[in-house]
């Protein structure tokens, strides 16, 4: 028999539809009915790609015996964390309060006022390796609800206390410096992994924001080591397991510290900022390899998660006919059934072997384990030679991997991970010449405004062409800033317009009494916090991606907006300099702030000399900002916009720092030298 859920547009909830467990999404319904029965809540947050979440519901969900002892104890409720972050971070929260990790499957016990007594993340069915199987925290938990009641609700009351301290900030005000850039990366550099790359060990993540951080001080600072770090970084996970060397496009994170093993869920947002990291590496280094590597990401996402409105899909799972990972790994046997002749050489490439390198088995994930030029001395053959074969030898394996079960595919359309992918797919498109990529994100764009905004507000994703809210601050955020990449990238200043809008609906809805910003509006659904979002995680913070806002708009439209973002930002500047893992994007942002943007006005009309506006996007420039002016003088970028004028009929462009503006330019090497001041050019890397 089906449950609630079943009727639920979350492919995440959806899946947990035909359990014997009576789940509830979260709601009046279900939070009245606690309250009317004074029942515990059991609340279960993850997501459809979550590879824990699946074992689970496989195993304890799926269950008639526990799902007996959830339905007599207890309200069970699901949340969709790519839904509703809002609640997702709130209980996140008290599993760290009690001295344990955060992830996915989260598992929280609630009072019927939805305040948290206990919790943890994955529980096995039966007691296994320490860890108390859940019928047994089950059985524990409905006998301390109804036996020792005025211990729960203390527990509860205290711990909901903390998570309201926790969430208050006390960052003291401070001047902004380009000295904390450098402080920051030092804390950085102690944790980075010079043998295999990144930071950590295991499991390792990409970490795109720190590396972001490392490559704008390297450039910045002319630090070489920064450069080389990530370098190593770069090159370490495209030739790794835990990117998808047949189909493009990056796996979650790697299990192990040397980028080969992954859990191979994939994430559009993982994919965008990756984008956004190869695009700058290829900008800065040079190096063929990296924007290889971009074109592939956009390759996969354009192939796989591009749905027919123009939005793009949210995630894929790891897993596939029940086994993670089953779609992506290889057995010598596949490989030469795929390729033939060429397996030898595959797979040498790829490193597969009769031991296979997946958990214990005979398949191995992918990974780039031996470079042509070895491979061309092994094989006895040109170095060109053994390309041209892989690629036959790839085709065939991919279109041999095409043939499998694909795993399941999120359909949601998220705003936020949306806005994240349009912003880099823009500048990815204008650097690397791809028009057909700069029509898809605008193509994207126009869906979010289209079917996810109403009057200038952001809802927070779309399934099946139906918009469902709230919105939050990270969708109002990374929407607006898609706009403005769209408007660098097109001149269009219909896109300013938007980004403004959004902004003011950040200042009108997101902004507290207190000044501070906020992840949920003030007309959201009251729980028992109002959350912030400053901490990166995954993603940048919405908080940092709402000033990374105001900030860009202050320097095209609104002074005030600048001076609302560098207000907030004095506040963070200090934190971020401490801990620059945790708020990478801020520290972009106060450095950015601090020693100001390097800005591009092109007076004319692009069509009419698209080199001048290639000379932005070929050079690595860390804090860059791109206005328009037309040949009548008007702009939706008025502050940048006074004083510039054309040189006879040419686009002419101005390059300006501290208020201080270049002779008019009209060519491409002269703009590109005065930019390349500011940063640095394939050429001269």
């Amino acid at each position: 028999m089906s449950n609630r859920l079943a009727r639920e547009a979350s492919p995440y909830l959806k899946q947990h539809g035909e359990n014997p467990v009576d789940w509830y999404p979260w709601g009046e319904e279900a939070l009245l009915r606690a309250k009317q029965e004074d029942r515990p809540i059991i609340l279960s947050i993850g997501y459809s790609a979550c590879h824990w979440c699946h074992v689970m519901e496989h195993e304890s969900f799926e269950d008639a015996g526990i799902a007996g002892l959830m339905n007599e104890h207890f309200i069970s409720i699901k949340v969709d964390r790519e839904e509703r972050p809002d609640i997702d971070q709130i209980y996140q929260l008290v599993v760290q309060l009690l001295g344990r990790s955060g992830g996915w499957p989260l598992t929280v016990f609630l009072t019927p006022e939805q305040k948290p007594f206990f919790a943890g993340t994955y529980f096995p069915p039966v007691d296994r390796h320490g860890m108390p199987g859940f019928p047994r925290i089950l059985t524990a938990v409905a006998e301390a609800y109804r036996e020792r009641r005025a211990d729960i609700d203390l527990q509860s009351t205290e711990i909901a206390a903390a998570i309201t301290q926790v969430t208050r900030r006390t960052h003291d005000p401070t001047a902004l410096s380009t000295d904390f850039l450098a402080k920051a990366v030092a804390r950085l550099s102690a944790r980075f992994d010079d043998e295999h790359g990144g930071f950590g060990s295991r499991p390792k993540f990409p970490s795109t924001m720190s590396l972001e951080l490392l490559l704008r001080h390297g450039v910045l600072n002319g630090d070489r080591r920064a450069l080389a770090r990530v370098q190593k970084a770069l090159d370490g996970m495209r030739a790794g397991g835990i990117y998808d060397q047949l189909g493009g496009g990056f796996h979650r994170y790697s299990t192990d510290e040397r980028w080969l093993v992954p859990h191979f869920e994939k994430m559009l947002y993982d994919n965008a900022l990756l984008l956004r990291l190869y695009i700058d590496g290829y900008r800065a280094f040079g190096d063929e390899r990296y924007a290889a590597t971009a074109r592939e990401i956009v390759g996969y996402v354009e192939r796989e998660m591009l749905d027919g409105g123009g939005g793009f899909y949210a995630t894929q799972d790891a897993d596939s006919e029940g086994h993670e990972g089953k779609f992506f790994v290889w057995t010598r046997d596949e490989v030469s059934a795929a390729c033939g002749d060429d397996a030898a050489l595959a797979c040498a490439r790829f490193g597969v072997d009769e031991d296979g390198n997946f958990e214990g088995t005979a398949s191995s994930v992918l990974h780039l384990a031996t470079s042509v030029d070895d491979l061309a001395i092994r094989f006895t053959m040109a170095p060109s030679e053994v390309e041209r074969r892989l690629a036959t030898a790839r085709a065939a394996m991919f279109a041999h991997r095409e043939k499998r079960t694909k795993p399941f595919r999120d359909e949601k359309i998220l705003a936020s991970w949306n806005g994240l992918f349009i912003s880099a797919l823009a500048d990815a498109a204008r650097t690397l010449a791809e028009p057909s990529w700069l029509a898809l994100a605008e193509r994207a764009f126009d869906f979010v405004w289209r079917v996810l905004t109403r009057d200038n507000r952001v809802l927070r994703h779309a399934k099946d062409g139906v918009a469902k809210g709230p919105g939050f601050l990270d969708d109002q955020a990374f929407v607006g800033c898609a706009a403005l990449d769209l408007y660098e990238a097109t001149g269009n200043g219909e896109y300013v317009a938007r980004a403004l809008a959004l902004a003011e609906t950040i200042r009108a809805q997101f902004v507290g009494a207190d000044g501070r910003l906020y992840l949920v509006a003030s007309d959201g659904e009251p729980l028992i916090a109002r959350p912030e979002d400053v901490y990166d995680h995954a993603i940048p913070s919405a908080t940092s991606m709402a000033l990374t806002l105001f900030v860009r708009l202050g320097t095209l439209v609104s002074p005030e907006l600048a001076t609302a973002a560098e207000k907030e930002l004095g506040e963070l500047a200090l934190a971020a300099m401490e801990n620059p893992f945790g708020l990478s994007q801020v520290m972009t942002l106060v450095d950015r702030v601090a020693r100001t943007s390097t800005e591009l006005v092109l007076v004319g009309e692009s069509a009419a000399n698209p080199t001048l506006l290639q000379a932005a996007y070929a050079a690595y420039i860390p804090h860059r900002t791109i206005a328009w002016v037309s040949a009548d003088g008007t702009s939706a970028a008025p502050l940048l916009a006074s004083g510039k004028a054309r040189v006879g009929e040419s686009v002419t462009a101005f390059v300006c720092r501290d208020h201080s503006c270049s002779a008019p330019l009209t060519g491409y090497r002269e703009v590109l030298a005065l930019l390349s001041s500011a940063g640095t050019t394939p050429s001269s890397a």
